[in-house]
């Protein structure tokens, strides 16, 4: 099982996963039910759809279409990044029993600093939703012909959908739709690899950190970018939050009271084995259930989670720009998602080509769901004001439509949206750092210092990279 540097301040597990007693010696039953620990898998799978959406498809592509094997090492480490970001972000959430915006509503006092930290948080899901709608847009008109206008409009319909589900239907049917979703994108962005695979050397040349000119840099910065959102930070710790509830009388449900009412501390909920939210007192359980699953389980299962989505995420990442690198590299007009699929489907064939189409229709239709759903966390979350679920998806959807409507370019618009999603960063990353940091936030469960160092040093990175981003941008170098 995964291992990181805040082992050192998880005490040892007293019950089993399915809450059963030790045994007499102190170990645990040798039936302590892996396959059960498997359903507490999902939360990090949705939220690693923010690692692949159309923003992330066009920066791999220009990557890998203009310089080849090049930046490889940069979609590497960017996932390495977002490892451990996501990994503080569902820790919080575990442990806490509340999302990242909850506990920042909490925590800031001051009532306009609060409402201008929310304005922040929005526009960078708006920004969010506004290359994802545009990106599901692109793909319904490269595989049906439809005006891109009516695309958006789809792809909005769609998210609203799903987002219903999700309210009616709970976290775990919304999670088994999303992951469908994220398998589509695998399919669809990873075959032409394997029709077409990349020169050994080559991919090896490209692990070695370096830069060839001014274009370059703005690349990787845009890539990271596009992988590090904040939006995907605010939802996994609200995703990992409707999954698992913090136990009352551990001590991290004493930790986080200081953040509000003692009171609104919830209980661990385990889907799927009829496990019921109580409120604060123990969980009430169906008959012939297990217990409530003990925190330091749910944050060992975590990492594994943030893993598996992790290595999904980075290998499709990677795909797309190894894809580009064999087949569209020095190809004229590949600086856009329709002249990428018009190359494919020249260098490879029609199939690999609706493929990719498919996968980016996928990722558009995945990723603007979660970026609602981080949306209206943030509103509820520092705001504390719940907006009807149609109704907001109708205003957030209202800037991607108008863009398509006055014909602007749809890949210039979602490089674009990457720029607005860089003014966010530090203001998720660095609270996230700090909280988790906090023994009067996690208790027990806080970051070691060494774990604390690399949050500091990821941040302080991005946030610098961000800001070459913007620099290069708004020159024009």
């Amino acid at each position: 099982m995964p291992k990181t540097l805040d082992d050192e301040t998880d005490a040892p597990d007293t019950a089993a996963p399915d809450g059963s007693p030790p045994a007499a010696d102190g170990r645990r039953p040798r039936d302590a039910s892996v396959p059960r620990v498997a359903w507490l898998i999902g939360p990090a799978l949705v939220a690693g759809v923010a690692y692949l959406d159309p923003g992330n498809v066009a920066s791999n592509m220009t990557a890998g279409a203009q310089y080849g094997y090049l930046l490889v090492w940069v979609v590497v480490l960017g996932n390495v990044l977002a490892w451990l970001i996501q990994y503080l972000s569902a820790k919080l959430g575990i442990v806490t029993g509340r999302s990242l915006p909850e506990v920042l509503g909490g925590r800031i006092r001051n009532r306009w600093g609060r409402r201008a930290y929310w304005l922040q948080a929005e526009l960078v899901a708006m920004a969010t939703d506004l290359a994802e709608v545009i990106g599901g847009a692109v793909a319904l008109n490269l595989l049906f012909g439809v005006p891109l206008i009516w695309g958006g409009l789809i792809t909005g319909t769609v998210s609203i959908v799903l987002l219903v589900l999700q309210s009616r239907r709970g976290p775990r049917t919304f999670e088994f739709v999303i992951m469908g979703l994220l398998a589509i994108i695998a399919i669809g962005f990873t075959v032409g690899v394997f029709v077409a695979p990349p020169d050994p050397a080559g991919l090896l040349g490209g692990l070695v950190p370096r830069f060839a000119d001014t274009n370059s840099v703005l690349l990787a910065a845009s890539i990271l970018g596009a992988t590090i959102m904040p939006h995907a930070i605010y939802a996994h710790s609200a995703l990992s939050r409707d999954r698992f509830a913090t136990r009352r009388g551990e001590q991290a449900g004493r930790a986080a009271a200081p953040l509000g009412d003692a009171r609104t501390a919830r209980p661990a909920a385990w889907h799927g084995f009829g496990i019921r939210r109580g409120t604060d007192a123990a969980p009430e359980l169906a008959p012939g259930t297990a217990t409530a699953v003990p925190t330091d389980v749910l944050v060992r299962a975590t990492r594994w989670d943030v893993s598996i989505a992790m290595a999904i995420a980075g290998t499709v990442n990677l795909c797309i720009l190894l894809l580009a690198a064999v087949n569209l590299a020095g190809v004229e007009g590949t600086d856009s998602l329709e002249g990428a699929y018009a190359a494919l489907g020249t260098a490879l064939g029609p199939v690999i080509a609706t493929l990719f189409a498919v996968g980016l229709l996928a990722s558009g239709l995945a990723s603007t769901s979660v970026g609602a759903y981080a949306g209206a966390e943030i509103m509820y979350g520092l705001l504390h004001v719940r907006v009807p679920l149609i109704l907001r998806r109708l205003v957030t959807l209202v800037p991607a439509l108008v863009i398509l409507w006055l014909g602007f370019d749809p890949t210039l618009s979602l490089v674009l949206s990457q720029v607005v999603l860089s003014f966010g960063i530090p203001f998720a990353l660095v609270p996230l750092v700090a909280l988790t940091a906090k023994a009067g936030v996690l208790g027990r469960w806080r970051n070691h210092w060494a774990t604390t160092t690399a949050g500091v040093a990821a941040s302080v990175f991005l946030i610098a990279l961000n800001g070459v981003l913007l620099w290069l941008v708004f020159t024009g170098a």
